[in-house]
Order: structure tokens, then sequence, then C-alpha cells
């Protein structure tokens, strides 16, 4: 093999290097050079970021930074410039009602604890638990016996106080003629007549103990009192019951008609009275404890005689016929009260009502596709509709959709409803939508309250 060749570097002396010093100071040159290199590049990327950010580039008059920088960069700008999808609705006239709507409970018009009025054993039970009865209906028997005895002693002791009455009657009909003869004595007669007036007063005081005891004998066939529905029976027969049972043998409650309580603000006493004096029937609507299903029609029946002090409420009574046994006795629903009716109103989405810090306030649709802020003056709500007093015509559109979007002067484009439902976007404007919605409605509810 070959003998390797070694090459040789002069020193600062002009003599030859070894081949290990030659190799050192060819590492330390490559890595200067590697070095400036980085440097270089660094230095580059910094002039041309310097270069490129907005806030270096100034306007054509050097006064102040470009129209991009001014609206946070060119991307954002273009982002800015791009049509904002969104539904729009335009607003109507029509009729709107103006409703209160107050958490009530519903009020039997009679709870009845039936017991009995006198003392025995309970012989039956003539109805069963949860059975709708009617006023006169037989609900259980007292063992009638010991009041039919009494009944008949009474009976045997008339008879013979009315024979006894008679005899004294004939007695004073011959003393009278006796004394017109002046065959006896006048005390005698008068003797006689008041023993008449005697027997007169005992066999009265019989047919008293006659009636007492016939009274008795209805007693132990107890009946119900008012038309209702009976509850679970608090007593067994066989047991011995008295009137001062205080369970008594059954409770009944009316259901058929039946009210709901509930209660308003004195604010709006003013405006439910002039109905009333007016001759008007306010109808009132019984809804479930989620205030979406309707259980009950009826209408408002009368209002209680004071304003309670420490709330700022009074008491009105709703009366309701029940006929679907929907509404039960102490069952919260939310009463709706009709108190008038709206005509001709301007009428929009409640979603294009929108709270800002002005006020409420709506998007309007203009010709070049653009929005503008329209604030308005919301009147009463109905569910899903709200009614503008002022600030909107009929005709006009407003944005019920995708206004978390939105500015004034923003473009826009109308998206269809299956375009809207496919974009991403769709969920979070919804979302933001229905919070709008419910928090005018929220506030909408409160000032018709």
């Amino acid at each position: 093999m070959a003998e390797q060749e070694h090459r040789s570097f002069p020193n600062e002396t002009g003599a030859p290097l070894e081949p290990a010093s030659a190799n050192a100071i060819a590492r330390r040159r490559a890595r200067s050079r590697r070095g400036i290199a980085a440097v270089v590049i660094v230095v580059a990327i910094a002039l041309a970021a310097l270069l490129w950010h907005p806030w270096s580039r100034t306007s054509p008059s050097g006064t102040g930074p470009t129209t991009s920088a001014r609206h946070g960069g060119g991307r954002r700008g273009a982002l800015a410039t791009i049509p904002q999808p969104v539904h729009v609705a335009a607003a109507t006239s029509g009729d709107v009602p103006i409703v209160l709507t107050a958490l009530g409970t519903v009020t039997p018009l009679a709870t009845v604890t039936v017991k009995t009025q006198l003392a025995g054993t309970l012989q039956n039970v003539a109805f069963r638990e949860g059975q709708l009865v009617k006023a006169g209906d037989v609900l259980a028997q007292i063992d009638p016996r010991p009041y039919q005895i009494s009944l008949a002693n009474a009976e045997g002791v008339l008879a013979k106080d009315t024979a006894l009455l008679q005899t004294a009657r004939l007695d004073l009909k011959r003393y009278q003629a006796l004394l017109a003869q002046d065959s006896i004595a006048a005390q005698q007669v008068d003797t006689q007549a008041s023993l008449v007036k005697q027997y007169e007063g005992q066999v009265q005081s019989d047919r008293a103990s006659i009636d007492t005891y016939k009274l008795d004998l209805a007693y132990a066939r107890i009946t119900a009192p008012v038309s209702g529905r009976v509850g679970l029976r608090q007593v067994d027969p066989g047991n011995y019951v008295t009137p001062s049972d205080a369970n008594g043998i059954v409770v009944i409650t009316q259901l058929q008609p039946i009210s709901v309580v509930f209660t308003t603000s004195e604010d709006n006493l003013p405006a439910i009275v002039s109905r009333m004096h007016a001759g008007a029937k306010l109808s009132t609507t019984a809804y479930d404890r989620n205030n979406t299903i309707p259980l009950e029609q009826g209408y408002l029946e009368t209002i209680d005689n004071q304003i309670d002090t420490a709330t700022g409420t009074i008491k009105l009574r709703a009366m309701f016929p029940n006929t679907g046994q929907m509404l039960f006795p102490n069952q919260f629903v939310n009463a709706r009260l009709l108190i008038d009716t709206l005509h001709d109103a301007v009428i929009v989405p409640s979603s294009a009502v929108l709270n800002g810090a002005n006020g409420p306030f709506v998007y309007v649709v203009k010709p070049d596709s653009t929005v503008t802020v329209r604030p308005v003056k919301v009147g009463p709500v109905d569910a899903e509709r709200t009614s503008i007093a002022s600030g909107l015509a009929v005709g006009e559109r407003v944005v019920i959709d995708g206004s978390d979007r939105l500015k004034e002067g923003a473009k826009i484009t109308v998206a269809p409803d299956a375009a809207s439902a496919a974009h991403p976007a769709s969920g979070a404007s919804s979302a933001s939508s229905a919070h709008a919605r419910r928090h005018h409605s929220a506030s909408g509810s409160a000032g018709a309250q």
C-alpha cells in the first residue's frame, strides 16, 4: 500500500506545520464562516419583518399609517369587507294581546272534612277512594238501632201523654158545664184548665223528642254535603266513631268548578279594574308549570279587597269549569290574564330585538345590502312576537339571525335556510340570537307586568 501523503501548511515564520495543527485551523475557519452566514440570515429576516409590518407603512402623505394599518392589517380589512350571511324578516302589522302572566295556585271552592254528628259503630262505607260524588250521595252508615229504640220509646210517651191530654180536655168541658149550673166551685174548673195546659206542653215536648231521634237516624246515614272528589278513607268499618274525631271519615274536595289564585303588581290594578268596570269578562288561561301547555280556559272572577304592603301585590281569583279535570287542588300553574288587545301594531320576531347600552335596537337592512342600527321602543310581547311602539315602519326588513357578527354599515347577504343550517357558524349565531331573544323576552314580560 502506498504511503499516505501528508500536506504541510506554513506557520507565521514560514515553516511548514504539522498535519494535526493544519486540521484544527481548517475547522476554526469553517465555524467562523457558518457563524457569519447565520448572522447575515437573522439580520435579513429582521429587516424584512420591519419593512413588512403595518406600523412601518405610511400613507402617501407620509403623516400616518396606511389604510391597511388603520384597520388592523390588510388581512383583517379584507375579512371585514366579506358580506355576512344573515336571516331577515319584514315588519308586519297585526293584533298583539296584552297578557299578564303570573304564578298561581289551584284552589278549590270547597274542601269539606266529613265527620259523624253522633257516636256509634261505623257499619259500612259506601264510597271508593278517589270517587267523584254528588251532594246527597250516601257515604257511610252508623249503627242506627240505638236511635231507633229511643225513637220508639219517645213515640210511646207521646201516645200516653196525648191520651191524658184528651181526658183532661173532656173533664174540663164537664166542669165548665157544671160551673154554668153553679154546681161546682170555680176553683176546680181553673185547676182542670191548668192540667190541660200541662198535658199540652208535655205532648209538645214528646213530639220534639221524636224529631230529635228522627234527626239522629238521619245523621246515622252520612251523605256528601258537596259535590266533588273523595280522598283517602280515614277510618275503617267496625270502628266506634264520635263527633270529636279530628280526622273524620273522609275529605271531599270540590273540583268543578275550581279556581286559581294568583298575584300581580299593584301597578297593573288600574288597567284590570277599568276593564272590569266596563263590563268586560277578562279571559284567563291556566298553563302548566313549564308555561307551555294550556290546561284550562276560564275568566277572572274577583279581586281581593286589599294590597299586600310587604310585596306591593294583590291577589286575584280566576274561575275555571275544569271539565277535563286538568286542574288539581294545590297545583302550581301559570295564569295568563288577557287584559286588552293592541290593534294594528308593528310586529317583528322577538329575535330581531337586541339590547344595548342605550336600550333596545334592531338591525335594519338597507337597499344597498348593508345594515344600520335603529333604536326602537318596545311594546307588548307575545311569545315569539314583539310589538314596536316607535322606531320602525311596516315593511322594513330587520335581521333575525346572525346579528352577533354585524355592526353599523356592515355588508350582508341573505342566507337561505338550507345554507344557513349547513354553515359551520350557524350554531353560534343561533345561540347568540337565542340568548338575545331570551334576554329581551324576560325584559318585555317584566315590562308588561
